[in-house]
């Protein structure tokens, strides 16, 4: 089974310093997010789907999840802009965006042993807030959120760490969804809007007086590379 970047670095660090949105109701091939771009898919033919791009749609759904419950529970105790705006703006469009192809492909996301079950919309929605199907996304976002509840500062270190975490999957899943337009261009918008929710936790980092921002974590998550 695949894990995400950072559940490969976690497991061989010793550091503690680590990381990585309501799922809405599948549309009929239509989707928007929080950053201003969305998915027709009536205009895309439906390639033949493979076991690791079904992963990479299941994968992708619960880190958008995490992402999500995550900036919100962490948002009830140490409150932020960017924790709540990103959370309720973008990161549950991002699931959306991505439950539009898991129904699409009328696949189902939760018991990876068996992507042929049919698509439930209403598993995916009354899936309880911090919890997660995938165990290494599971672990991390214990881990998450026990990193984040400290202060205001570590809640937006979660955010840094997330983002991060997102772009690299997204940079794998991008790679691996060749052949497949639709896959393609939904995994670009959830890597371009991490991007800017970077970006947005790293000012909010250095509107506290941490002055390097994000990069305070050091060079894993320091990316002056990141389009602005």
């Amino acid at each position: 089974m695949k894990t995400s970047t950072l559940f490969k670095w976690f497991m061989t660090t010793s550091i503690v310093i680590l990381v990585v949105g309501c799922a809405a109701t599948g549309s009929n091939g239509k989707g928007g997010n929080g950053d201003g771009q969305s998915i027709d898919l009536t205009q895309y033919t439906k390639t033949v789907i493979s076991q690791d791009q079904k992963y990479s749609l299941a994968y992708m759904w619960h880190e958008e999840k995490l992402a999500r419950d995550v900036y919100l529970e962490l948002n009830k105790i140490n409150p932020t802009n960017q924790l709540e705006n990103i959370a309720n703006n973008s990161e549950t469009k991002h699931m959306e965006l991505v439950q539009n192809l898991v129904e699409w492909y009328d696949i189902n996301i939760t018991d990876l042993a068996n992507y042929e079950i049919e698509y439930s919309a209403s598993e995916l929605t009354n899936m309880a807030t911090g919890k997660f199907a995938i165990e290494p996304i599971q672990e991390l976002y214990d881990t998450l959120y026990d990193y984040g509840l400290p202060s205001t500062q570590a809640s937006l270190e979660v955010g840094c760490m997330v983002e991060v975490t997102d772009i690299d999957d997204l940079d794998k899943y991008i790679d691996e969804a060749s052949g497949n337009q639709a896959l393609i261009d939904t995994f670009n918008i959830l890597r371009n809007g991490s991007y800017k929710h970077y970006w947005a936790f790293d000012k909010g980092l250095v509107n506290m007086g941490v002055a390097t921002g994000c990069c305070s974590l050091g060079d894993k998550y320091c990316h002056t590379e990141y389009p602005k």
